[in-house]
């Protein structure tokens, strides 16, 4: 099993502190707050919900959705709907994409993001995260319109990773997933601040949507999931004020990081960058009580999400400080 950020037990246990600021994912710290939930939802066998995806639909402005326990279920299912095939991942990215089509009989290469144009008529599958994680390099809507053209006439498909789209909606391709060969992967976790929900949708042509709902099998999304989410993706001035307190935050971890001579990219969510020394940044947190995402591998760097409140801002300053000092 891979390793992730959100992983604060072990972190606990390492370094037998108990007051962390979990820095390590890109989660939403101010989710949406859970509304009482009716019975049916945990008495129920849970049949899947219209209402639910057509809030989602329309959230994401996409003609049609599959509710998956997490965008994680689609990632492990898609390599298994395919015969062998020669298979591009973006590089580097969430590293679960790679982990999977390498598994599963096909010819797997990694690319950097820059030299994706130059392989699309080389392959038959492209993926990438897009935004990406963790580095927030993103590629424009109308190239990966282009590459999806390009991979459809021979069969093939362009999978989209937009787990951290919510952001950046000018990005997105979903309202083009109805076409044949293009995939779209949504999640609620990151911006709803509810990965513990885990839920997702699929948006992709609906024969395939089929296939992979067969695949996934009967009651794949919990009732208690369907419910809260339908609500936060209904709640347009909950969405509306998120953006505006998110990007407000995006740009106050932006400026912190500068001025301690740190150039990160990202996104409102996240903040990444290169480190010479990336053991060392992520061992002098943890002896603070600040837990971050450390890359050691093809990205050596640092990613860091938001702090929830005023008091874990002081602690992430002062830590950067003693880093600069040191």
């Amino acid at each position: 099993m891979l390793e992730h950020g959100g992983n604060l037990r072990a972190a606990a246990l390492r370094y037998r502190r108990d007051d962390w600021i979990d820095l390590s994912t890109g989660i939403n710290p101010w989710g949406y707050p859970i509304p009482p939930l009716p019975a049916e939802a945990w008495h129920r066998l849970p049949e899947p919900d219209p209402a639910l995806t057509a809030a989602a639909c329309a959230f994401y402005r996409a003609p049609a959705l599959l509710p998956v326990a997490g965008t994680q279920a689609a990632i492990q299912a898609l390599p298994r709907l395919r015969p062998p095939s020669r298979v591009v991942v973006a590089a580097p990215s969430y590293a679960e994409h790679a982990h999977h089509w390498g598994r599963h009989g096909h010819s797997l290469r990694q690319v950097p993001y820059a030299q994706l144009d130059e392989v699309v008529d080389d392959c038959d599958v492209l993926v990438l995260v897009n935004p990406n994680n963790p580095t927030g390099a993103t590629v424009p809507a109308q190239q990966l319109r282009d590459w999806a053209a390009r991979l459809a006439r021979r069969g093939g498909w362009l999978v989209v990773d937009e787990a951290f789209g919510d952001t950046a909606p000018g990005l997105s391709v979903a309202a083009d997933s109805a076409q044949p060969g293009l995939i779209v992967l949504r999640s609620v976790g990151k911006f709803f601040g509810l990965a513990g929900l885990r839920l997702g949708f699929v948006g992709a042509h609906p024969a395939l949507l089929a296939e992979l709902a067969d695949l996934l099998g009967p009651w794949a999304v919990s009732g208690p999931a369907q419910t809260i989410a339908r609500a936060a993706l209904e709640d347009r001035a909950w969405q509306d004020a998120t953006q505006t307190r998110l990007l407000l935050a995006g740009e106050h971890m932006r400026m912190l990081l500068g001025a301690h001579g740190i150039e990160a990219t990202g996104t409102p969510l996240f903040h990444w960058w290169p480190h010479a020394r990336p053991e060392a940044f992520h061992e002098h947190l943890a002896r603070r009580g600040i837990w971050c995402r450390l890359f050691t591998e093809a990205a050596r760097g640092i990613r860091l999400g938001l702090p929830a409140n005023e008091e874990e801002w002081r602690r992430l300053a002062r830590a950067l400080e003693e880093w600069s000092e040191a």
